[in-house]
């Protein structure tokens, strides 16, 4: 599925993860090195830019965090971000640069590209979100299916197996996700495209869509 690849979702000029992506065909191929990937980076960063703190993690000097916030390695957090008051980041994250993690949400194995927001009570597990992308207030991914089988990435009669058992979302360059949405498990969103609110999104979602509901997608004009 074209859609779904690497080069039809991101531009990998806008994050730090872009030797890794590189590697890969598609996106949920790269949720089982992150956190490999990150000891390696980590490594190499400029320490006239980043601070290490504690095991395995690199803050940004001009990032802004929150003295409330949790931070479990490995992880590092780019130039200007922000992370905010109750932030709980659970380990295996790269957050861009100007990204903004807001205050009870979640993070655990995920990319954040440059600008990415999930500013308020979200969960973002086992997911890469691209540039400039936002979630509304409570909208979450689903990284595990309730019957604990491999996910499965669908659109229409098409199918590619993951195999993997937690996979949450990816979504494209500015994607937005309206508040209270759920991504299920093997959603993969195109740039460009808006979810309406409350909505429960699974399998494949076109690129410069509006996804009303289930059965009602349109084409932006």
């Amino acid at each position: 599925m074209e859609e779904c690849k690497i080069k039809n979702l991101y531009n990998l000029e806008e994050t730090m993860a872009k030797e890794l992506l590189e590697k890969v065909t598609y996106p949920w191929e790269a949720l089982p090195k992150i956190s490999e990937f990150i000891l390696l980076l980590g490594s190499k960063l400029d320490g006239n830019q980043y601070e290490k703190i504690g095991d395995d993690v690199w803050i940004a000097k001009s990032a802004k965090v929150a003295p409330t916030a949790f931070i479990q390695g490995p992880a590092i957090i780019g130039e200007k971000a922000e992370i905010r008051h109750g932030a709980f980041i659970r380990g295996k994250v790269i957050i861009g640069e100007g990204a903004v993690v807001g205050n009870s949400t979640e993070l655990k194995n995920v990319i954040l590209f440059n600008k990415v927001q999930v500013p308020h009570y979200n969960y973002v597990g086992d997911s890469i979100l691209g540039y400039q992308s936002h979630m509304g207030a409570g909208a979450i991914t689903s990284n595990v299916k309730s019957d604990k089988k491999l996910v499965v990435v669908k659109n229409g009669n098409k199918q590619i197996k993951t195999n993997l058992k937690k996979f949450g979302a990816m979504l494209g360059d500015k994607v937005e996700v309206g508040c209270g949405s759920v991504l299920n498990p093997g959603t993969v969103i195109g740039k460009n495209t808006n979810i309406y609110p409350l909505s429960s999104v699974r399998g494949v979602v076109a690129k410069n869509s509006i996804y009303k509901n289930q059965n009602e997608i349109v084409e932006k004009r």
